[in-house]
Parts: C-alpha cells; sequence; structure tokens
C-alpha cells in the first residue's frame, strides 16, 4: 500500500510546513522536472548527436542549400513551423515559470511581491516566445519576398517546364 511522504518532523497538522513557509526560506515546486530524459524509437535509446549524427538545433532545419525555389521554400516553410512549435513550447513555460515562482514567499513580506517577482522573471522568457513567434513570421515573409523579387526568373523556369498543350478534339466539327 503507498503512503505519502511526509517530511521528516512535521506534524499531523502541518504546523512544521506552515513555520517554514514563514521563515521564508522554502521552495518546492508541485511537479518535478527530468530535464535529461531521452527519448527512445522502438525501444532503442535517442543518440547523442540526433539525427544523422547533427546536434538538435540542426535537425529542426534542413541544410542550408538554396539552389533552387524549392530548396528556398522548403527551408523558411521548416523555419516557420520549428519557430511556431518553439514558441508555443516557451509561451507555455512562462506561464508554468510565472505560476511556481509565484508561490516562493516574498523575503520582505509585501504583499502580491512574490506575485510581482514571478510574473518580472516569466515577462523575459515571454519575450523569448514573442521573439520566436516574429521569427515564424520573419521565415514566411522571407520565402514571399523571395517570389517576388525572382518572379521573373521562377516564371522563365516554369514556362520552360511545362508540357506542351495536346490539340483538344473538336467533334462539333466534321
Amino acid at each position: 500500500m503507498a503512503t505519502a511522504y511526509t517530511a521528516p518532523g512535521s506534524g499531523a497538522n502541518g504546523s512544521q510546513a506552515k513555520s517554514a513557509m514563514n521563515n521564508k526560506t522554502w521552495f518546492a515546486p508541485g511537479f518535478t522536472v527530468n530535464v535529461n530524459a531521452n527519448k527512445t524509437n522502438n525501444g532503442m535509446p535517442a543518440v547523442a548527436g540526433g539525427a544523422n549524427g547533427r546536434g538538435r538545433a540542426e535537425a529542426l532545419l534542413p541544410p542550408p542549400e538554396f539552389t533552387s525555389p524549392g530548396q528556398v521554400r522548403n527551408y523558411c516553410n521548416s523555419l516557420r513551423a520549428a519557430a511556431v512549435t518553439l514558441s508555443i513550447e516557451v509561451a507555455m513555460g512562462a506561464e508554468i515559470m510565472k505560476g511556481v515562482l509565484a508561490v516562493v514567499p516574498d523575503p520582505e513580506g509585501r504583499p502580491f511581491g512574490s506575485r510581482a517577482r514571478a510574473a518580472k522573471v516569466a515577462r523575459k522568457m515571454q519575450k523569448s516566445a514573442d521573439a520566436l513567434r516574429d521569427a515564424a513570421k520573419n521565415a514566411a515573409a522571407c520565402y514571399s519576398t523571395f517570389q517576388q523579387q525572382y518572379e521573373e526568373e521562377i516564371n522563365r523556369v516554369r514556362h520552360r517546364a511545362r508540357r506542351p498543350q495536346q490539340p483538344a478534339m473538336n467533334w462539333a466539327q466534321q
């Protein structure tokens, strides 16, 4: 049978925990975060270098080879998708950080001081999320600008690449 963990010396009514909070030295988030977790694929542990021996950051994007409009589009779309995903993750992390830090008592005992300190810290992480969102917008705008600036060259190649039109059968003409 599982029993709940209680700190050594804690009373049944929680008087020890209350005094620890009043001493303003107590901090324990309501959850644990495992930073060093390795993902597994089909039961095999993940390779430290990431996909194809590349690091994790490089695995998010294709190689920066811009020898065709398709490669430019692929790179910009990959960058946009990665930045949007990271923006959402970082914004969520900022909210979680704000919630966790808000329960840390203020050392000076100011009312709402712990919330203000938590908001000040989380605001910097929220700015990071906003910057990632802006990076996603700029990646999409990059490809749009590429299309505008090189429209003539793209259309010239597109025109050549089209198949010649097959003559249509005119059934009315006999």
